[in-house]
């Protein structure tokens, strides 16, 4: 069956410039349309036709990118009018074309889907030296001891500081989930660390220990750039949006700067960070679990709907997960990774979820 959906994906790929036509996919494929669409949708948990839509837009921001012209694109991927490609962009990245063409603002990639990948099938295409020595030539001043680089998780935490791969500057890591469990409007305090303790089923100490000691220069030293390392997975995008929140709590005044990348290709996209409203963002989303009213970068407005969708008794997780439960668990895990890279979730999130739902 996974090599008939790769079937599918191929197909679909190789016509995304075309105006699609679902029985011409059944046709090659030798199914009926109801069987093809069934399949893929059990499969990679999206329909033929969202696949195709979040496809063709992540595509078009290279041609954004690249100064083409709106209407041009617009009419390249089949869409009615530049209006129509316009709001199928903004509904998806949370800013019109015009403002990414001007602004070359993160998003979060939308790459083809490759069912059971080859241990060839996910190496980086890029060194995290060689990216950050090309970081490191256009601003120096992020390297020097004035410097903190909050980075997303004890692993890479711990490459970067022993590698000095950000020179002379500090390192701490953000060892959270902020993508499950309750939290608090106020970060980091008593509070916070009672709510999210409970939450992982682990004791304050243990919680202490593993997520608020290791973010001691945060606390103790006064920085004038704080760069922040965070994928652009929705797990990264959550922990991120905590950090962001927590600066302006404390009332920050240096410069932010983000560092977003993908996990599987090491290529980092940097943009300097205005404080201001994430705080409000926040507490919208992750405390109240409530669509934000402030405008945020296009990776971390992704991140905020697969959030917030995933709160929802029947979301696209659970669905899949109903729908594939025969499978064992360790097929089921595997499977949940391959289909579902924008979400980031590590086997604990994944396996309470299989628990709950099996």
């Amino acid at each position: 069956m996974n090599e008939y959906i790769q079937r599918v994906i191929d197909w679909i790929e190789e016509h995304l410039k075309d105006e699609f036509s679902l029985e011409g996919l059944a046709s090659y494929m030798g199914y009926s349309p109801y069987y093809c669409s069934f399949k893929f949708h059990q499969a990679t948990g999206i329909s033929i036709r969202r696949y195709i839509l979040l496809r063709r837009l992540y595509l078009s921001t290279e041609d954004l990118a690249n100064n083409r012209k709106i209407i041009d694109i617009a009419f390249d991927y089949h869409y009615s009018s530049q209006e129509a490609y316009s709001r199928a962009f903004k509904t998806v990245f949370g800013v019109s074309p015009r403002e990414f063409q001007v602004n070359q603002m993160p998003i979060q990639s939308f790459a083809k889907l490759t069912i059971r990948q080859g241990e060839d099938g996910c190496k980086m295409n890029i060194s995290r030296e060689t990216e950050v020595e090309q970081l490191k030539s256009r601003k120096r001043e992020l390297f020097d001891k004035d410097v903190l680089n909050i980075l997303n998780g004890q692993f890479m935490y711990e490459e970067f500081k022993n590698k000095k791969l950000m020179g002379d500057s500090d390192y701490a890591p953000f060892n959270e989930a902020m993508c499950v469990n309750a939290t608090t409007t106020s970060i980091f305090d008593h509070a916070f660390i009672q709510t999210r303790a409970a939450g992982h089923n682990e004791s304050e100490e243990n919680y202490r220990n593993k997520v608020i000691e290791p973010l001691h220069n945060l606390f103790e030293k006064n920085y004038n750039y704080i760069v922040l390392w965070f994928g652009e997975d929705m797990f990264c995008q959550m922990n991120l949006l905590t950090i962001l929140a927590y600066l302006e709590q404390s009332q920050y005044k240096g410069k932010v700067f983000l560092n977003s990348f993908r996990e599987d290709e090491f290529k980092v996209s940097q943009i300097e960070l205005a404080l201001g409203s994430y705080y409000y963002v926040y507490e919208e989303v992750l405390v109240n679990h409530r669509k934000p009213t402030n405008e945020v970068l296009p990776v971390m407005y992704q991140a905020i709907d697969l959030f917030l969708e995933l709160q929802t008794e029947n979301n696209r997780v659970i669905t899949y997960i109903l729908k594939n439960k025969h499978l064992p668990t360790s097929e089921l895990l595997k499977r949940l990774f391959e289909v579902f890279p924008t979400i980031g979730y590590g086997d604990l999130q994944y396996m309470e979820l299989i628990d709950k739902t099996k």
